[in-house]
């Protein structure tokens, strides 16, 4: 398997990682949506916007184990050539692994606190993604996928540019944003690597004859 294979799934790891520090704490999301939230709903009141804060950050767990599965068992199935059977449980086995540690992490940081809901809410993201994929939509897999990377990359460089505007600062959107923007991209240059080119040998066989020469 090369490292345009394993680096996407390596590098959605390292901002899940990123997330469960102080940058992903409910007072550094809150600098970043709540004014967000005040501007597309003016007149909703405090409370609501209060609700929707945590309903995003309770989205962005489903998000990210989503995405993290889909892209391992993109990177097993296709680049490893593994089984979609042991593709999709080594997927499961490893998205499950890393909520457990993401929420561990969590418990050793002063301004987080580790959940069992939200490795509950990680599981049903990491189960959703194995699922379609046992099903046999890897098509529908990659597209959700990239869908979910342009809604991180397309919404990353918005918030900034409204922090910009604000004055205000958005250090992990820099961070999440980018790593949007690389994992898109490798995956630009795995879709636009060339297939093996039969050989003439191929062709014959396939074709109902062998060539003699």
């Amino acid at each position: 398997m090369r490292p345009i294979h394993w680096l996407p799934p390596l590098a959605w790891m390292g901002v899940i990682l990123l997330l469960s520090t102080d940058a992903g704490s409910v007072e550094s999301t809150s600098r970043i949506l709540l004014p967000l939230l005040r501007w597309i709903l003016p007149s909703a009141t405090p409370l609501q916007i209060d609700a929707l804060h945590g309903l995003a950050r309770k989205a962005a767990h489903f998000m990210e184990y989503t995405i993290l599965t889909f892209l391992w068992f993109r990177a097993l199935a296709g680049g490893g050539r593994w089984s979609p059977g042991a593709a999709s449980w080594t997927a499961l086995g490893v998205g499950l692994a890393w909520a457990c540690l993401d929420e561990a992490h969590q418990a050793l940081v002063l301004s987080r606190t580790a959940s069992l809901g939200d490795i509950a809410l990680d599981g049903t993201g990491t189960l959703a993604a194995v699922l379609i994929a046992r099903k046999g939509w890897e098509r529908a897999a990659d597209t959700i996928t990239t869908v979910l990377l342009w809604v991180a990359l397309g919404g990353g460089a918005t918030l900034l540019a409204l922090n910009a505007a604000v004055g205000a600062t958005g250090t992990v959107l820099w961070v999440t944003t980018a790593a949007a923007a690389v994992v898109l991209a490798l995956r630009h240059r795995r879709r636009a690597r060339p297939g093996p080119t039969p050989s003439d040998e191929d062709r014959g066989y396939r074709g109902g004859h062998r060539r003699i020469d």
